[in-house]
């Protein structure tokens, strides 16, 4: 409706993001003078009631917050409880653990691009309006997702809250011949990777630079998923990453609660800062395997890319590197001796961190010398990208009105496309936008 020259503009029960929340927009003859993304859930208190367990529990606990990437929860659990233990994974066991990354890599980045993202680019609602004009565009993200539940659901028991997973390793380790059938679908699902990336590669991609600074792990001979060090690159000074310990996380990423929003909002020394695929691919792009650099070129893609709406061919390469990483982890497979290391409690902090399909995940736990927890401090990546997003938001809307006036209902599906460019999960369920636009 409108009133005394302000619009207001109410959109409910939109799916393609997981989560519910609300923008507000104020413009002002013309000028964006705000953009703030409003998350109105209510607090989860997951830090709160890990309070009082055993330090074996946070693995299985916190990968409930969230049903499309449980493993990222999972491993940051392991690595910042196995740290205070003073315990290293190696091996085979650290293998399996990056193959079942690999796994959620590769299930969570392709429902995004084929399920909420791709419908953007080609003028449809949704991905069931998509599959009747592209049946077989939408079957071959299908058959994609498919072989990252695969892996996820031998490895960890089920593909949604795996529960093979613990503290020190896993329940149960696989054999060579169980991963057979599973290395002879992740073949076939390389074909359909390879294609995924062509195909998003011919989208039609608005002209776009996102300028927050870059955060993503990085590691020294490999594209960082499930361990390497926190790494950060600014924007505009030229400089080269810089790395931090992961025990300092917080003294660098310092969350901060905004008036409008129930969710905290996270900067890095100060700055807004970006963290996922395009901050992972700018960072360590250089070590992923020739062939998928090959084929990353092919796509329209070398060195850094910032432009926001590209984001979507960057997850596909990331997706055809999780195949293949897959397929080398596998093929190199030797069931260790035992399934898990032991891991005996002490008191003492410990920080880990992990690649979540979205970004760079934090935990930190204190424990007592009985092993019990004390406090707990997860950092999850939305909460690290909301305030780059309102900055998207904010010069993407500005950039579209100095090409004249939009409707309020073109405004609407401009910013879920910015939006979604992200990937933001929010929660766990699966509407996202009212968009209140004030004009003055």
């Amino acid at each position: 409706m409108t009133h005394r020259g302000s619009r207001v503009l109410h959109v409910g029960s939109l799916a393609r993001v997981e989560g519910e929340g609300a923008l507000h927009l104020s413009i002002d003859n013309g000028k964006v003078t705000a953009a703030q993304l409003k998350i109105y859930e209510p607090p989860r208190f997951f830090e709160a009631f890990l309070r009082g367990r055993r330090h074996t529990e946070p693995p299985d606990i916190t990968s409930r917050i969230c049903g499309i990437c449980p493993v990222a929860y999972q491993m940051s659990a392991c690595r910042a409880i196995e740290d205070v233990c003073g315990v290293t994974v190696d091996g085979q066991l650290a293998a399996l653990r990056r193959l079942l990354y690999c796994g959620e890599w590769i299930e969570s980045q392709t429902l995004h691009i084929y399920l909420l993202h791709a419908p953007d680019f080609l003028g449809y609602d949704s991905a069931v309006h998509l599959s009747r004009d592209r049946r077989a565009d939408v079957e071959r993200g299908l058959r994609l997702k498919q072989a990252g539940n695969a892996v996820l659901e031998l490895l960890g028991g089920r593909s949604i809250h795996p529960v093979n997973v613990r503290v020190g390793g896993f329940h149960r380790t696989p054999t060579r011949a169980e991963l057979r059938p599973l290395a002879a679908q992740l073949r076939r699902a390389r074909d359909d990777a390879e294609e995924t990336l062509r195909w998003v590669a011919g989208f039609d991609f608005p002209d776009a630079e996102c300028d927050a600074d870059l955060l993503a792990l990085a590691a020294p001979d490999a594209y960082a998923i499930d361990t390497g060090t926190p790494t950060a690159l600014r924007y505009g000074d030229g400089q080269k990453p810089r790395a931090f310990p992961v025990r300092d996380f917080t003294a660098h990423v310092v969350e901060e609660q905004v008036p409008y929003s129930t969710a905290l909002q996270a900067r890095l020394d100060g700055r807004r800062h970006l963290t996922g695929s395009l901050a992972r691919y700018a960072i360590s792009g250089h070590l992923l395997p020739h062939s998928v650099r090959e084929a990353a070129r092919a796509a329209g893609l070398d060195g850094v890319c910032r432009n926001p709406f590209r984001s979507i061919v960057v997850r596909a390469v990331e997706v055809l590197y999780a195949v293949e990483e897959a397929l080398r982890l596998i093929g190199t497979y030797e069931p260790p001796p035992r399934p898990a290391v032991d891991v005996s409690p002490r008191a003492g902090t410990g920080h880990g961190a992990t690649e979540a399909p979205r970004g760079t995940l934090y935990h930190r736990y204190v424990l007592d010398a009985d092993g019990v927890v004390t406090d707990a401090r997860l950092i999850p990546p939305t909460s690290q990208n909301q305030g780059a997003i309102e900055d998207d938001l904010r010069r993407i809307v500005q950039d579209r009105l100095r090409h004249g006036d939009a409707t309020d209902a073109e405004l609407t599906r401009l910013c879920e496309r910015a939006i979604r460019n992200h990937d933001p999960c929010i929660s766990c369920s699966a509407h996202f936008l009212d968009l209140t636009v004030e004009r003055a």
